[in-house]
């Protein structure tokens, strides 16, 4: 059973007992919590994937924020930041290493696994971001980590997002992109939510990564 002092969480592991090596933790939306994206296990389909939901750290009308998207976001962005590494750091410690450690975000979520994979002093074994965009655009590619080139991302966004625009958000991505990042970006005919086709997709690329044992090959 694996738990966290940082962040109010659920644990639940992996359907294969005799594979509960590889964890996926999952950040919720604003306003969102960690019950938001309860169906995933079952939409995955992965048996030998367990995973850590987990709340974002400041209430938001019956919900949770990762930051403050009105006001000086880049400050509670920072924030989770720091949070989310000490919850690596826990993990490692009860045996999970970064390699096999996965993350999966959506819209504000999806920000904060783009900003921890680009910090993070070690190879993540994949990180995937729903309906969002990358943050600090400016300090890049100098406050890149060590190893931010040898992660691997998959992004997913749609046309017809009225949340968080499409157009900025995609030059945000090909900007990392041209800075030796590997993204794999792929776009839905879809607004701010998540489609079956699109879950299939991120499905099958978990399985990839995971078939590759988390390496950076």
């Amino acid at each position: 059973m694996l738990t966290t002092q940082t962040f109010d969480h659920r644990y639940l592991p992996a359907k294969d007992p005799g594979d509960r090596t590889r964890l996926l933790i999952v950040l919720h939306g604003l306003g969102d919590s960690l019950r938001g994206f309860s169906f995933l296990p079952e939409a995955l389909k992965i048996d030998n994937l367990s995973y850590l939901f987990l709340n974002a750290p400041d209430p938001y009308y019956g919900g949770f924020s990762w930051y403050d998207f009105q006001g000086d976001s880049k400050t509670g962005i920072r924030r989770s930041r720091e949070l989310l590494l000490k919850l690596l750091a826990e993990l490692k410690e009860q045996g999970v290493a970064a390699r096999d450690t996965y993350l999966f975000g959506f819209s504000q979520g999806c920000l904060m696994v783009t900003d921890l994979g680009l910090r993070c002093p070690e190879v993540l074994g994949g990180i995937c971001g729903v309906s969002g965009y990358p943050s600090f655009l400016e300090e890049y590619p100098a406050q890149f980590s060590p190893v931010a080139r040898n992660q691997h991302f998959l992004i997913t966004h749609g046309f017809q997002d009225p949340v968080v625009p499409f157009e900025p958000s995609a030059r945000g991505f090909k900007q990392l992109q041209s800075l030796g990042i590997r993204i794999d970006y792929r776009t839905y005919e879809k607004d701010h939510t998540l489609l079956m086709e699109e879950l299939n997709d991120i499905a099958t690329w978990f399985r990839t990564r995971l078939a590759g044992l988390g390496t950076s090959a």
